[in-house]
């Protein structure tokens, strides 16, 4: 679609979208189907009205109308996508019905645009970063996970459970649920539920207990646990045998060379995406960006709906998760709105400095980066081509590769450098933020 672009006061803006003749065939279509299915036309069935008399029977206008209606808003937020608008409000529309379905037409939509700040010249930032370092300690860790994979399982006698044993148990149910005999269960592992593990701890071989859980509907079940093994792990040495019982490697020197490797690739990617974040709010802060508004609630929303459909998705309702996590719904709300507004800020100066780097991102590069991020993506890149959604992604690519542009422009400083100046107090800390400059596409 292409769209004009005109600046009005208080950053209000109208657009003219000229819809192509083949997107208001498809409308047109999609509104008769819909109106087909609802019509009571004698002699036909609903849903089999053919559209010329369908049209005859309701009218041009009627089918028109409706086929506006359903798509008006699909366009007008792809056009605002397209111009890189941001609508704080829904727009009010001025038009005319299409005269017919075979010729293209256009609407014009009034709406006020989100204000766009004046970006700070990011060369004389300087951000702190992470030194990457490999603690022995996270080594150590890796090879005794390593250990744990070809350990041997030996019993032990004179002592209870321990929290990282391996027991083999009897358990009856106390509600005719049912025996399970010489059942293994290792500790440390979620194999069963928290109460019996933590019941289990302690216990001698021979013991018998009654340990009570709570299943997924809120009833209490109970069931008597018998132990009669109790086995540990014995770990093998740290020498060239465990490199090649458990890994490609022939000394144990290259494993540990393997594995610290890959976990100074890690722990880099955590330094750089790290500074990346703090670059992004370090120039938020310069830039004195202050986001809010119908933006931020909406982002608000957003998080909310996806917090609580990943909290559902794990059979807990949001309430629940509330009551385990100590927040009240308040809280809950305060907390997401402060990462919208972190959230929308960054796009906002991002959008900003993107504007000035001249940074563009064409349909083939941004299909390119969809099909690294997805297996087989091919398919879903055609049906996205030219949609609302593609230009989204089309912005978070843009966004991400002016981040590149800014973060290898400021001055990398060590991280407690940095928080030494920020613990730092100067006057001007004390004085308030500006709000962000109105913005017009033209400006």
């Amino acid at each position: 679609m292409q769209t004009q672009v005109e600046e009005l006061a208080e950053n209000r803006v109208r657009l003219t979208v000229q819809v192509p003749s083949h997107d208001v065939h498809h409308a047109v279509e999609h509104a008769a189907s819909d109106l087909a299915k609802s019509a009571k036309i004698p002699g036909f069935r609903k849903g089999k009205v053919p559209r010329n008399v369908l049209v005859q029977k309701l009218g041009r206008e009627r089918v028109m109308a409706e086929a506006v209606d359903t798509h008006i808003g699909g366009w007008f937020w792809n056009a605002a996508a397209q111009s890189r608008l941001r609508p704080v409000e829904q727009p009010e529309y001025d038009f005319e019905l299409p005269g017919s379905d075979d010729q293209d037409w256009h609407f014009t939509a009034t709406v006020t645009v989100q204000a766009k700040p004046e970006v700070a010249d990011w060369a004389t930032l300087e951000v702190g970063a992470y030194e990457p370092e490999v603690p022995d300690e996270l080594v150590e860790r890796e090879l005794d996970a390593l250990r744990a994979t070809i350990a041997e399982l030996v019993p032990v006698e004179g002592r209870a459970v321990g929290p990282e044993d391996t027991v083999v148990v009897d358990m009856v149910s106390a509600e005719g649920g049912g025996t399970r005999r010489d059942y293994v269960v290792e500790l440390g592992r979620g194999a069963v539920v928290e109460e019996i593990e933590r019941g289990l701890v302690g216990m001698n071989a021979g013991d018998t207990k009654d340990l009570e859980f709570e299943l997924a509907d809120g009833t209490k079940q109970s069931v008597a646990v018998t132990v009669k093994e109790i086995k540990e792990k014995v770990l093998p040495p740290l020498d060239d045998e465990l490199a090649r019982a458990a890994s490609e490697f022939d000394t144990f020197a290259e494993l540990r060379a393997d594995v610290e490797s890959h976990l100074r690739e890690q722990i880099e990617e955590e330094v750089d995406a790290q500074f990346r974040s703090d670059v992004a709010d370090a120039l938020v802060q310069a830039s004195k960006v202050n986001a809010s508004g119908p933006l931020v609630e909406a982002r608000t929303r957003e998080l909310l709906r996806g917090l609580a459909r990943q909290v559902e998705a794990r059979g807990v309702a949001l309430e629940t998760y509330l009551t385990m996590t100590g927040q009240s719904p308040d809280d809950l709300l305060a907390r997401l709105r402060a990462e919208a507004e972190r959230s929308v800020a960054r796009e906002l100066v991002l959008e900003a400095a993107a504007d000035r780097l001249g940074v563009e991102v064409s349909d083939d590069e941004l299909a390119d980066w969809l099909r690294e991020r997805f297996d087989d993506a091919d398919e879903a890149i055609e049906e996205l081509r030219g949609t609302e959604l593609w230009e989204r992604d089309r912005d978070s690519l843009r966004m991400r590769k002016t981040l590149d542009r800014v973060a290898s422009q400021v001055k990398r400083i060590p991280r407690e450098l940095a928080q030494a100046r920020e613990a730092i107090w100067t006057p001007d800390k004390e004085k308030p933020d500006t709000e962000a400059k109105l913005w017009t596409p033209g400006s």
